[in-house]
C-alpha cells in the first residue's frame, strides 16, 4: 500500500506505507538491466508484485537519474489516444497545443535524464509499445520500466519475470528456523502482525503457516488478503477454509495459470466471507476510475439495498480486509482498488444487478460535479474545485464517456461546458478540445447548451492559437444564441471577438468588442464574464498606453477581492504591472507583477505563469538584473515548449517586447554565448522551480535544494521518532501518544520509507545525531 506525495522535482513516487518484504534479488536484478538497457518490463500474473517492484527499483535508482523518476498509472486510461495525456498529467506538462501530444512529451523530455515507470499497460499494449518506441527513438537520455501482464514485443525491450514469492514444502519444512528464511513467510508475518501486532511463527502453529503459504503459492497480494483474515480467523481455520475453496476450482480452465486459478479462488472466497452489504458495495466501487472518495460513494453506492448511512462503516470494512486502500494526498482521503479486485467485482457487478443504473449514477454525479464547480468558480473555492477535479480525472473522463458513447447529447454538452476551467485554467487544453469536439459532433437539437459549448471551444481553440477554428465556433455561437435568446452567450462571442482581435494585434477593434460586452454582462449580472472580459479590457488599454488602464485593471481586482475570487485578479494584476512598467515604473510593475505571479502558485496555468514571469524578465532587465533576466527568459522558454506554442500566439505586442528584452540582453551580456548560457540555466527549471527562483529573486538558486530529512518528517513522525530512540516499543508509544498502535506502526512505516532506513536501530541512530539530549542510552526496541 503507498501514500500519495505531491509531485517534486525528483519526481512523482509515492511513499510506501507498508515494509517492502524480500525481492532484494530481483530488485538489484532489475537495477542492473536498467544500467545496461533502456527499456524494461516487468511481467507477471496479477497480484505478484509488479507495481511495488517497479516502485522500489525507482526509489533505489532516484540517484541516478537527475531530472526524476516518474510514476505514470495507465490503470484508469481507458482509450490508448489518451496515454500521452496520462504521461503529460504525471510530468505536469501542459495539454495546451494542437501539436500531437507525443511530440511535445518527445521536446520536453528531449534532454533530460528521466526514468519513466508505466504501470498497469496490458490493457493497451499495442499504443504503449508505439509510444515507448517513440520516446526512446527521441529522448536518448529517457529509460521506461514497464510493468505488464502481456509483453509489449518491440525492438530493444528486456522482459523480466516477476514470480512468486519462494514457498516453503509444508510436507518436509516446518520449523520456524527453516519458514524464516522464506520471503513469503516473512510477509505474511508483516502483515499479520499489522492486524494482531502479537502475532509470530512459533513451533505450535509453524505447520498451518508452512501450509497457507504453500497454497497460496507466494502470491504478494493472496498473502496480504488471507493475513487480512486474521482479524476474524484462527489460523487453523484459514488454512482449512482456504484448502477447501481451492478444492472446488479443479476443474476449472486449464488454460489458466495455476496462481492465476488460485488468486481467483482467494478472491471469491474472500468475496464470500463479506457481508452482503459489504458485497454490493465492493462490486458497486467498480465503476470508478482512478479513485474515489466518501463522498461520491455515499452518493452513487448508496440505494437500492444500500442505506446511506451504511457506507462509512462498510467503506471502513473493505479497507480492514484489504479490498480497498485508503490514501491520503493534499490533505484529501481518497480511496482505490487493486486493478485485478475492480475487475473481479465489475464482474460480479453485472450478475448483481443492472450495472447501467450504477453507470448512470456515476455519471450524473461527476456530471454535477463539474456543473459545481464551475457555478462556484467566481467565489474563494476555485483552486479546491480545479484540485476536485484533477484528483477525479479519470472518474470524470469515463463520465464523459458514457455521456458521447449513449449519445445523451445534452448532458455531454453541460458536462464539457462546465469543465471549462478545468480545460483552460488548469493546462488541460488538448485534452478540453477533444471532448468538446466529440459533445458537439453529437446529433443535437437547438439547445442552449450547445451554445455555452461553443463559445468554450473558441476559448480553448485561442489559448491554442488556432484562431481560425475559434471564429467558425463563434459564428456558430452567435446564430444559435441570437435563435435562442441566450444573452450570456451573445456576451461571451462579442468577448472572445474582441480575444480574436487583440491576439491579431489590433487592439482598438479588441477594445470596441470588450466595451461593448462589458455593459451587457453587467446587465445579465454574469460575474465571470465580468472579469474575464474585465482583465482583457485592462490588458489591451495598458498595451495602448491608455491611462484608464490602471482603473480598469483596479475595478477587476476590486470586485475579485470581495467574491474571493483568484484567477481574474491574477490577471488583473498582470494587467497592473504591465501598465506601470510600460509607464516607467518597474517598482510597481515588479510589485503587481510578483502579487499575481504568487497566486499562480494554486493553479496549473501555464499560460497565466509564462506571461506573469516574462514580464518579470522585462522588468529585471530595466532593474540592469541581466543575468538573472536572462535565466527568466530561458525558463520562460521552457514552459512555452511544455505548453507547445509561444508568446507570438497571444499578439505581436507582446512578442515585440519580448524582442527588445532578449537584444538588451544580447548586448549587455557581452553576446550571443553568454546569453545562451544564461537562457540554458533558466531552461533546466520546470514551471515550479521557475515561479519559486521569479519570486525569491537574483539570490535564490535556480534549482531549489533538496529537501532535508527533518523537513521530510511531519511534526508527528519526529515526534514518534524520538520515543523509537528512547526504546520504546509501539504500543508503549501508542500509550504514550494517546493513539492506537496500527496508528503507531504507521507511523513507523512512513518515518523508515523516508528515510530509507530499514530498522529502528537506525532511526534511534538518526535522532541521536539531531537530537543528542532526547535519545536514550539503551539500545532500542527491534523491529
Amino acid at each position: 500500500m503507498v501514500d500519495e506525495i505531491a509531485e517534486g522535482g525528483s519526481g512523482n513516487l509515492p511513499n510506501a506505507v507498508t515494509s517492502f518484504v524480500g525481492r532484494r534479488s530481483e530488485l538489484a536484478e532489475v537495477r542492473g538491466l536498467l544500467g545496461s538497457v533502456r527499456l524494461v518490463t516487468l511481467t507477471g500474473a496479477g497480484g505478484v508484485g509488479k507495481s511495488r517492484l517497479a516502485v522500489e527499483t525507482g526509489i533505489a535508482a532516484r540517484s541516478a537519474f537527475p531530472d526524476g523518476v516518474w510514476l505514470i498509472d495507465l490503470a484508469a486510461v481507458r482509450e490508448p489516444e489518451l496515454i500521452e495525456h496520462a504521461v503529460a498529467t504525471a510530468l505536469g506538462v501542459a495539454n495546451s497545443s494542437n501539436r500531437p501530444a507525443a511530440d511535445r512529451l518527445i521536446e520536453y523530455l528531449g534532454r533530460r535524464q528521466t526514468l519513466l515507470l508505466f504501470d498497469n499497460c496490458e490493457h493497451l499494449v499495442e499504443a504503449c509499445a508505439v509510444l515507448f518506441d517513440r520516446l526512446l527513438r527521441g529522448c536518448p537520455h529517457v529509460r521506461i520500466l514497464a510493468t505488464s501482464r502481456q509483453v509489449l514485443d518491440i525492438g530493444g525491450e528486456n522482459v523480466y519475470q516477476v514470480l512468486p514469492l519462494p514457498v516453503p514444502d509444508p510436507d518436509t519444512e516446518s520449523s520456524v528456523e527453516v519458514l524464516s528464511r522464506y520471503e513469503s513467510v516473512r510477509l505474511l508475518v508483516d502483515r499479520a502482525r499489522a492486524i494482531t501486532p502479537g502475532f509470530v511463527v512459533d513451533d505450535i502453529n509453524s505447520p498451518a503457516v508452512a501450509r497457507l503459504c504453500a497454497q497460496l503459492e507466494g502470491i504478494p497480494l493472496a498473502i496480504e488478503l488471507a493475513a487480512s483474515r486474521l482479524r476474524s480467523l484462527h489460523l487453523d481455520a484459514l488454512v482449512e477454509r482456504l484448502a477447501d475453496r481451492f478444492g472446488l476450482l479443479t476443474s476449472g480452465s486449464r488454460s489458466a495459470l495455476p496462481r492465476q486459478r488460485t488468486l481467483r479462488a482467494l478472491i471469491d472466497w474472500s468475496y464470500d466471507l463479506c457481508t452482503p452489504e459489504e458485497q454490493l458495495l465492493w462490486t458497486r466501487l467498480s465503476v470508478f476510475s482512478g479513485g474515489f472518495d466518501l463522498q461520491a460513494a455515499e452518493h452513487i453506492c448508496a440505494g437500492d439495498g444500500l442505506p446511506r448511512e451504511r457506507i462509512l462503516d462498510l467503506t471502513d470494512h473493505l479497507v480492514a480486509q484489504s479490498i480497498i486502500q485508503a490514501v491520503e494526498g493534499s490533505g484529501l482521503l481518497r480511496f482505490r482498488m487493486l486493478m485485478t479486485l475492480q475487475e473481479y467485482a465489475g464482474e460480479r457487478l453485472k450478475t448483481h444487478e443492472n450495472v447501467e443504473t450504477v453507470r448512470d449514477r456515476h455519471q450524473e454525479y461527476y456530471g454535477a460535479l463539474a456543473v459545481q464547480v464551475a457555478a462556484n468558480w467566481s467565489g474563494p473555492g476555485q483552486e479546491a474545485g480545479l484540485a476536485r477535479v484533477r484528483a477525479d480525472r479519470g472518474n470524470v473522463e469515463s463520465a464523459l464517456e458514457r455521456c458521447v458513447s449513449t449519445r445523451r447529447t445534452q448532458r455531454a454538452l453541460s458536462m464539457v461546458s462546465a469543465l471549462r476551467h478545468h480545460w483552460c485554467a488548469d493546462g488541460a487544453l488538448s485534452e478540453g478540445r477533444r471532448w468538446l469536439d466529440l459533445a458537439l459532433a453529437l446529433d443535437t437539437p437547438r439547445l442552449p447548451e450547445r451554445a455555452t459549448a461553443l463559445w468554450v471551444a473558441a476559448w480553448v481553440s485561442l489559448l491554442q492559437g488556432d484562431d481560425s477554428a475559434a471564429e467558425v465556433r463563434l459564428a456558430e455561437c452567435d446564430e444559435l444564441a441570437g435563435e435562442l435568446g441566450d444573452q450570456v452567450s451573445l456576451c461571451m462571442t462579442r468577448s472572445l471577438r474582441g480575444t480574436v482581435a487583440f491576439f491579431r494585434g489590433d487592439l482598438r477593434a479588441a477594445l470596441g468588442h470588450f466595451d461593448a460586452a462589458s455593459a451587457r454582462l453587467a446587465e445579465q449580472g454574469d460575474l465571470e464574464g465580468v472579469l474575464f472580459n474585465g482583465f482583457q479590457t485592462a490588458i489591451a488599454r495598458a498595451l495602448l498606453h491608455d491611462d484608464q488602464a490602471e482603473q480598469a485593471a483596479r475595478r477587476v481586482i476590486a470586485v475579485s477581492e470581495r467574491n474571493g475570487e483568484q484567477w481574474a485578479r491574477a490577471r488583473a494584476l498582470y494587467a497592473l504591472g504591465l501598465y506601470a512598467w510600460l509607464n516607467g515604473d518597474p517598482d510597481q510593475a515588479k510589485s503587481a507583477a510578483r502579487a499575481g505571479l504568487q497566486i499562480q502558485r494554486g493553479f496549473n496555468d501555464h499560460v497565466g505563469a509564462a506571461v506573469m514571469i516574462e514580464l518579470l524578465a522585462w522588468v529585471a532587465t530595466t532593474n540592469a538584473e541581466y543575468d538573472h533576466a536572462a535565466r527568466l527568459l530561458g525558463a520562460i522558454q521552457s514552459i512555452w515548449g511544455v505548453i507547445g506554442t509561444s508568446l507570438t500566439a497571444f499578439g505581436p505586442h507582446l512578442a515585440g517586447y519580448h524582442t527588445q528584452c532578449e537584444e538588451e540582453l544580447h548586448r549587455r551580456l557581452g553576446g550571443a554565448e553568454a546569453l545562451r548560457a544564461r537562457l540554458d540555466e533558466g531552461g533546466r527549471m520546470d514551471r515550479r522551480q521557475a515561479i519559486s527562483y521569479a519570486l525569491n529573486g537574483p539570490e535564490a538558486v535556480a534549482t531549489p535544494e533538496p529537501t532535508t530529512t527533518v523537513e521530510v518528517l511531519t511534526p508527528r513522525q519526529q515526534q514518534v521518532a524520538r520515543l523509537v530512540a528512547e526504546g520504546l516499543s509501539n504500543r508503549q508509544i501508542a500509550e504514550r501518544l494517546v493513539v492506537s498502535t496500527r496508528t503507531v506502526d504507521g507511523h513507523i512505516e512512513r518515518i523508515l520509507a523516508k528515510l530509507e532506513f530499514s530498522s529502528r536501530a537506525q532511526v534511534a541512530a538518526w535522532v541521536a545525531g539531531r537530537h543528542p539530549a532526547g535519545a536514550a542510552s539503551g539500545a532500542p526496541a527491534s523491529l
